[in-house]
């Protein structure tokens, strides 16, 4: 924030759709930031971006000159709070989740739909839950692009302190 306000520049935040949405965004870590230009991109959809672009840049002549180092692709997505730590630890494969997750929330089935479409149950409870645990992280973001169409914010809102469920 301080070189950001040093050069005149706006700092962007990184968290994505997938991580706002069940709490894997950090406040004041990849949430710092004035504008937020993957909020409403999920996570599977990045990766895709990222490819697209790599090969767009390969297309253009710039082979090798990659834009996104295919190393940071191809890793395995973590919060990096411990060693050896990765999303996948504590979460469903990022095609599953955000397969549930748009279910959830542009789809907005319920549970018992979501359930009844295939997915394992454990998991649909698990995401379900920390989408309504984590309205509070979403409520101190920075605004981003609606790109789906239901986005967080004023179209997708949960309570933060009441026992709704």
């Amino acid at each position: 924030m301080a070189l950001s306000n040093k050069h005149r520049s706006l700092l962007l935040a990184t968290g994505n759709k997938s991580e706002m949405a069940v709490g894997y965004a950090t406040l004041y870590g990849d949430m710092c930031g004035a504008y937020a230009p993957l909020k409403d991109v999920y996570k599977t959809e990045v990766y895709k971006l990222s490819r697209w672009r790599n090969l767009a840049a390969e297309r253009a002549g710039s082979a090798g000159d990659w834009s996104i180092p295919p190393a940071v692709i191809e890793r395995p997505p973590s919060a990096e709070l411990r060693d050896n730590q990765t999303d996948q630890d504590s979460l469903p494969p990022y095609d599953e989740l955000d397969a549930i997750l748009a279910c959830f929330i542009e789809g907005e089935q319920s549970q018992a739909e979501i359930i009844a479409a295939g997915y394992n149950a454990d998991n649909v409870h698990r995401v379900v839950k920390l989408v309504l645990a984590n309205e509070f992280k979403r409520r101190q973001s920075a605004p981003g692009p609606r790109v789906t169409t239901r986005a967080f914010g004023r179209e997708r809102r949960y309570p933060i302190t009441s026992g709704w469920k």
